[in-house]
């Protein structure tokens, strides 16, 4: 690991933002809106910023691919929300509803949901259909997150 800056994506703002990687659990604030520019929630992707998050950051993106109308989504909702609260240095956590971003769902064959998939930079790394109780969605992320 080397100490050279890395590139994160504004949660408010979507401005790129590079810091050093020691500095990631220190809270960093946006040089360009002054908020924190890691998100300890998941963020609301969209087709407006969703590109942006899976190929400008550093860290690597957990995508939870869902719907309003899907049962185990909803069920998945409060531990995808407590792991991004908990992991917020290690990645950053994208919500995108299939609903509402159906071109984008669409380019990345999502057939079943919820579907989740880890992206750095820019590239699928790891793809998971299927709601999963905390222990194992940790489990899968520390196998499949890519060390920045």
């Amino acid at each position: 690991m080397t100490n050279s800056p890395i590139q994160i994506v504004c949660q408010s703002c979507y401005a790129k933002n590079r810091l050093p990687k020691e500095k990631l659990s220190d809270k960093p604030l946006c040089g360009k809106c002054g908020n924190p520019v890691l998100a300890t929630h998941p963020i609301v992707g969209s087709d407006a910023n969703f590109r942006r998050y899976i190929t400008e950051n550093a860290l690597p993106v957990v995508v939870d691919f869902w719907a309003s109308w899907c049962g185990p989504c909803q069920q998945f909702a409060p531990v995808f929300e407590q792991v991004a609260g908990e992991m917020s240095t290690q990645a950053c956590f994208v919500k995108l509803d299939t609903e509402k971003s159906q071109m984008i769902a669409g380019g990345y064959n999502i057939r079943s949901i919820p579907t989740l998939m880890i992206f750095h930079h820019g590239k699928e790394v790891a793809r998971l259909s299927g709601a999963l109780p905390k222990a194992q969605f940790k489990q899968w992320l520390a196998q499949n997150l890519p060390t920045i």
